[in-house]
């Protein structure tokens, strides 16, 4: 009985599954798609004017090369231990930025991962800083040329200063700073040396100009925009974002930005200060604009007086004891959020602060995997004892069901009642592995997102061929895992197909065979339909699991091995026929029930 609900729930959940990817793919999908033209058919075209500070996105050659787009306005170099890139005086504008310590493959000459690129080239992503006035005609905007006043490099310890005088009795003043990681201090200054008060409330953004079309599809990691406003947690996917109107939250402090899987910008305003966050989309010039902006409250200056703005803009990689961090130093509410822990937050930041500890401790990420797996297994050691023993009594009376299932073939009621008579007498509860079952659930569904958001296992080793484990695996079956000097991707017209489907690595085949050993240690379902269902699954997770990231698997792999030997452990003690004994008894030329007994 418990085997068959375990089967059914199983069944259930694949079910379930395929029902919701096929009703979100036909029919959400395209009554959303309909939606999205019917607004759009109903409201104005989108123009430059209709995102804030959106004068960078007026008619201009769109795509340059890196280099041309940064030609067009006259530079600050940024260096620093983590970043190098350049500061533009056009607009004041960060939008140059590469991360040093972080390289776009594991090739020895790979450039480093870009973050920031200025408005003209492909998927630019620029930071801007600015003030908004309604009655002044000369303000800064993205098209002025900033003096550069004081500093020639960017650097920690060597802030740079910038000046521009609009001719009318304003005087703008900006002091980029940087530290020796990812953020950067941008201090606004206006002086009023005319003769009347004037009005104006500064701005800060973070602008997105056209995305790879893979951003924002992953399911299981946020990417898009984020932020922590009015004390919540505002996470916005890219397909969501472009088809919701704007959104807006008032706010004390908080930060807002755009993150990709491991990169994040975010502005921060002054935590004591409130600020109305947005967050927008337009599509101008057929580009599609993604912007997270912070505006502050008009303030008035005095003629003679002047006012100084202070904003931050963290620009880097997500790596968490960084995060948390600028969280306690800067007093930056809820930043380390800008990882995606899921809904099991309260479980998965526990995961990953064990994981990490370990990883420092043995200086091998796959190993601190391997060790988290086991120490969560001990953890849940009882109750999964509990299940397994289920199981195995299940199994060990396998026989006597099937006997009394022939027997009562025509009388399911009859059938029922025997069989229940028969788990009484052998103190079986059908239903006992389920709630051990249920209680892990969580818990090993919180690992798997540590191990999916962590930036650590970028590019991390682990032994032998797996040289990157965020990486697929790169053997292939296809040219016997490398014995035979081809790559399949190259065959004429198939090779997209055998570096794809078809590349089956050791990794995902051995995940296969521990994923059919212990399915083969479970009962045999009863219904013949499910019995071949059960038997295909190994085949077609095979196939499911090898595009993914070879951390994952090597988790799920050995999680199967460590299931593996505790339930043959307690196979063993109830002296239940197994598929392992099998194995062995065939290799030496005797009976698995010789080995058992």
């Amino acid at each position: 009985m418990q085997d068959d609900n375990n089967r059914n729930t199983i069944i259930f959940v694949i079910c379930a599954a395929l029902l919701l990817f096929g009703y979100q793919a036909l029919v959400l999908e395209p009554q959303a798609k309909r939606r999205q033209i019917e607004a759009a058919a109903q409201r104005p075209a989108a123009t430059a004017s209709a995102v804030p500070g959106a004068a960078a996105l007026a008619p201009a050659p769109r795509e340059l090369p890196l280099a041309e787009a940064l030609a067009q306005s006259p530079r600050v170099k940024i260096a620093t231990p983590a970043l190098a890139g350049t500061l533009s005086l056009k607009g004041a504008r960060i939008d140059d930025l590469s991360l040093t310590q972080y390289r776009q493959t594991l090739d020895k000459d790979s450039p480093p991962v870009e973050l920031l690129r200025p408005h003209g080239a492909k998927h630019a992503w620029f930071a801007d800083f600015g003030w908004s006035a309604a009655n002044i005609p000369v303000m800064p905007t993205t098209d002025t040329v900033w003096t550069l006043a004081e500093g020639s490099t960017l650097s920690p310890g060597k802030p740079v200063t910038l000046i521009y005088d609009n001719g009318v009795g304003l005087r703008f003043t900006r002091r980029v700073e940087v530290d020796d990681r990812y953020m950067f201090t941008v201090t606004d200054t206006v002086a009023n040396l005319g003769a009347g008060p004037v009005t104006m409330a500064p701005y800060a953004l973070v602008q997105r100009q056209g995305i790879d079309p893979l951003l924002g599809k992953n399911q299981i990691v946020h990417e898009g925009g984020i932020g922590w406003l009015d004390n919540d947690l505002r996470q916005l996917k890219y397909p969501k974002w472009a088809k919701q109107g704007p959104q807006s939250f008032s706010s004390t402090g908080g930060w807002s930005g755009i993150t990709d899987k491991y990169w994040l910008a975010a502005i921060i305003p002054d935590q004591h200060e409130k600020v109305e966050g947005r967050y927008r989309y337009a599509k101008v010039e057929g580009v599609d604009v993604f912007e997270a902006n912070l505006a502050g409250a008009p303030k008035t200056i005095p003629a003679g007086r002047q006012i100084t703005e202070t904003t931050r803009l963290f620009a880097g990689a997500k790596t968490v004891p960084v995060l948390r961090d600028y969280q306690a130093s800067l007093k930056v509410s809820n930043f380390d959020n800008a990882v995606d822990w899921g809904m099991f937050r309260i479980i998965t930041r526990p995961l990953f602060q064990f994981l990490d500890f370990v990883y420092r401790q043995v200086g091998n990420f796959g190993l601190a995997i391997m060790i988290l797996t086991v120490t969560v297994r001990l953890l849940f050691f009882p109750l999964a004892n509990k299940q397994y023993e289920s199981v195995t009594k299940m199994k060990k009376l396998q026989p006597a069901v099937e006997e009394l299932k022939a027997r009562f073939k025509d009388d399911v009621q009859k059938q029922q009642q025997e069989m229940m008579e028969l788990y009484k007498r052998e103190k079986i509860n059908p239903l006992a592995g389920c709630f051990p079952i249920m209680i892990q659930i969580p818990v090993f569904f919180a690992l798997y997102k540590v191990l999916t958001v962590t930036i650590e296992m970028r590019h991390a080793p682990f032994f032998g061929w797996i040289r990157d484990l965020s990486a697929r695996d790169p053997t292939t079956i296809m040219n016997l895992f490398g014995l035979i000097p081809w790559n399949p991707a190259t065959a004429p017209l198939i090779g997209g197909f055998l570096d794809g489907p078809l590349h089956l690595g050791v990794w995902p085949l051995a995940y296969a065979v521990t994923m059919w050993l212990t399915m083969s240690m479970s009962p045999p379902a009863g219904d013949p339909v499910q019995q071949q269902i059960f038997k295909w699954m190994p085949v077609i997770f095979t196939f499911v699991v090898t595009p993914l990231a070879a951390g994952l698997i090597i988790y799920w792999t050995w999680s199967n091995v460590l299931t593996i030997l505790q339930q043959y452990v307690i196979m063993r003690r109830f002296k239940v026929d197994n598929p392992i004994d099998q194995i062995i008894g065939k290799l030496r030329g005797k009976s698995s029930n010789a080995l058992i007994e």
